[in-house]
């Protein structure tokens, strides 16, 4: 009868620490941050590289990447 209670304090004892470790387990996890949203791309007709849109210098025959490569294409700023 002695050894009948000590093995059902020490089954109590795991059962209890079980399910505190999942109990913590169990808490809410923190979200990952949101990706950024995706933005337009454009490419530059001198060199052809991508970048965002809102990054790209216009003139009159389309969108380059920096003022210079408008320059080099010879086109003009449309206003």
């Amino acid at each position: 009868m002695k050894y009948l209670i000590w093995i059902l304090v020490i089954l109590l004892a795991i059962w209890a620490f079980k399910r505190s470790r999942r109990v913590k387990s169990d808490a809410p996890k923190e979200q990952p941050p949101t990706p950024a949203t995706p933005t337009n791309m454009a490419v530059c007709l001198h060199c052809g590289i991508h970048l965002p849109q809102d990054e790209a210098v216009t003139g009159e025959k389309g969108l380059y990447c920096s003022a210079e490569h408008r320059a080099a294409a010879q086109d003009r700023n449309p206003v």
